[in-house]
């Protein structure tokens, strides 16, 4: 095997090695990497990163989805009928830059992220939590330097203090995802970002992190700390200092690599670990079973995914015309119900599930992991019904849009060939209803579509929802209310569905959430906001050299990598 003399050459690793050392965990993916700064970090792909360089006060332990442990804390107590927590901190943690870890690294890590707060950072539902709105000081003008300073504190102790406005049963979950991390204030603030004081702190409020200097330059207490990065590829090495148990793979490396085929290439050859696959029936045919290859089945999916049909679409460049005339749509196509309830008669989903889930995966009635309270399974679900989508698009503008045909653009994920076949069975049934509709599909890189989604610009795309916290409003919330995470990329707004879900978040009734769920779930299904994907069943694959991969082990809300765990806690053999 060719010797590796240095980092910098292990960012051009290629198929002229064998395999990838035995020091070295190479990933390849289809995706770039928007961000590694942890205050905005809302992502998949961001949080695989962030998750692995920065820390969190908690964590989950082993597989459960319920049970924390401590991680930079060491112990908590709760306090004043439930709405302060106070915790204690682990000593002796430095951070990449060399600096020790204090209590008022913690204290700034939570005070950027509710002075920074946006609907778009991942921040609203700490927020919630501290300040008792997930808005921010330019949308709220309520939220006072004072109150912020006040939400989270130091004591003379050195431990750290949350002081709640009222009970909340998911704040300990809250702490435990990754956007929560501690992050070096010293290092940060000699970068140029927010001093921490309330001198400047207005002028930061609301402010995009995306590509903030602590993005490009992060520093955590992490077991990996960042080395470099550029458009193809990402390197990390382990972190000399770190507190805990040295890590056995001391490089770790992200490869971007569109090409699904390269990718598996280079799987089987051995020169990647892990990948990014094609959906269960091409990953099934095409890897499982195959020579030095670990496939690992039944695990739990707790991500819901879906078609977004945006109501209020706000890019030109996807609208043709602009107008009902056949040759593009006008900005509210997707405002009729009869429009998106044809759509969603017009997807064949067994044909979904047999060509990306080699038949091993099921309609879910909701958007929300049948595994978590609330879900519904009574609920009615959509099929392929080609005579009743023509029905509605009949119906649809008065007769309009029957009448004229349409034009549109829908976007996918770049090298998402799960993504990229719904899009094609879609296309492909609604076109056959009448050829004056045409639907044009086109690959777009994941930053650039999650950008562009997040102001409206996208038409229709397919995404969906990994949880923060275990707890159904985080998917109830995040896709079904207005003033929910998504609401900018689905413009979709149900005054009735909106009072459900705020009766639900402030009840501690189980039966009664239950309940009010079920109706948002049949209100919806009415509605038809979304196309609902089918859910597969989990399951991962590596290279069966790495050890520290199992169904035992693997826990979907502590790590966004296909391992189901962090890089720290693998090794090869």
């Amino acid at each position: 095997m060719k010797k590796i003399a240095a980092l910098s050459t292990l960012l051009i690793l290629t198929s002229a090695l064998a395999v990838a050392p035995k020091d070295t965990l190479v990933i390849q993916e289809s995706a770039d990497i928007p961000t590694m700064d942890p205050g905005v970090t809302y992502d998949t792909a961001s949080g695989s990163i962030t998750e692995n360089l920065y820390e969190t006060l908690l964590t989950y332990s082993g597989a459960s989805l319920t049970k924390l442990e401590p991680l930079l804390a060491t112990k908590w107590t709760i306090s004043n009928g439930g709405k302060t927590y106070t915790f204690d901190l682990r000593k002796n943690v430095k951070f990449h830059s060399g600096g020790a870890m204090t209590c008022a690294d913690a204290e700034y890590s939570f005070e950027r992220n509710l002075v920074t707060n946006s609907a778009e950072s991942g921040n609203w539902f700490i927020a919630e939590s501290l300040l008792g709105t997930g808005a921010n000081a330019n949308d709220d003008k309520t939220i006072t330097w004072a109150r912020i300073d006040k939400a989270v504190e130091c004591n003379a102790a050195g431990q750290l203090v949350f002081t709640l406005p009222a009970v909340d049963p998911a704040f300990l979950a809250k702490l435990a995802y990754t956007g929560q991390s501690v992050i070096d204030s010293k290092h940060a603030i000699k970068l140029g970002e927010w001093s921490g004081k309330e001198s400047d702190w207005k002028t930061w409020v609301g402010k995009n992190l995306t590509n903030s200097k602590l993005s490009q330059a992060p520093s955590g207490t992490g077991a990996y700390k960042f080395v470099r990065k550029d458009a193809n590829a990402f390197l990390a090495s382990a972190f000399d200092g770190y507190w805990g148990k040295k890590p056995a793979i001391k490089n770790v490396i992200i490869q971007k690599v569109p090409e699904l085929a390269a990718r598996q290439q280079a799987f089987l050859r051995g020169d990647a670990d892990l990948i990014e696959g094609g959906g269960r029936a091409v990953d099934e045919e095409q890897i499982k079973g195959k020579s030095g290859v670990t496939w690992i089945d039944n695990l739990p999916n707790t991500v819901s995914t879906a078609f977004f049909m945006n109501q209020n679409i706000k890019s030109s460049g996807l609208l043709g015309s602009g107008k009902l005339d056949g040759k593009g749509i006008p900005a509210t196509f997707f405002k009729d119900a009869n429009v998106r309830r044809a759509f969603s008669y017009a997807f064949n989903y067994k044909q979904y599930i047999d060509d990306v889930q080699n038949g091993k995966g099921k309609q879910r009635t909701m958007l929300l992991p049948d595994t978590f309270p609330g879900y519904d399974a009574k609920i009615g679900t959509y099929s392929y019904d080609k005579a009743k989508a023509e029905q509605l698009f009949k119906r649809a503008w008065g007769g309009q849009v029957w009448k004229n045909g349409f034009v549109m653009t829908a976007n996918y994920r770049a090298g998402s060939v799960p993504q990229q076949t719904a899009m094609e069975i879609l296309k492909k049934n609604v076109e056959a209803l009448n050829p004056k509709f045409r639907i044009n599909i086109q690959a777009k890189p994941w930053s650039e579509m999650l950008s562009d989604s997040k102001t409206g610009k996208e038409a229709m795309i397919v995404i969906g929802w990994a949880p923060d916290y275990a707890d159904p409003d985080n998917f109830m919330y995040t896709f079904y209310s207005s003033n929910g995470y998504y609401f900018p990329r689905s413009n979709f707004k149900d005054a009735q569905v909106d009072k459900w879900l705020e009766q639900a978040r402030n009840t501690v009734n189980t039966a009664e959430r239950n309940r009010l769920y079920s109706l948002v779930g049949k209100k919806a299904y009415e509605q038809a906001p979304y196309i609902l994907m089918p859910a597969g069943i989990g399951y991962t694959f590596v290279r069966n050299n790495l050890v520290g991969v199992s169904t035992g082990n693997f826990n979907p809300m502590t790590s966004f990598s296909y391992t189901g765990t962090l890089w720290k806690d693998l090794s090869k053999k």
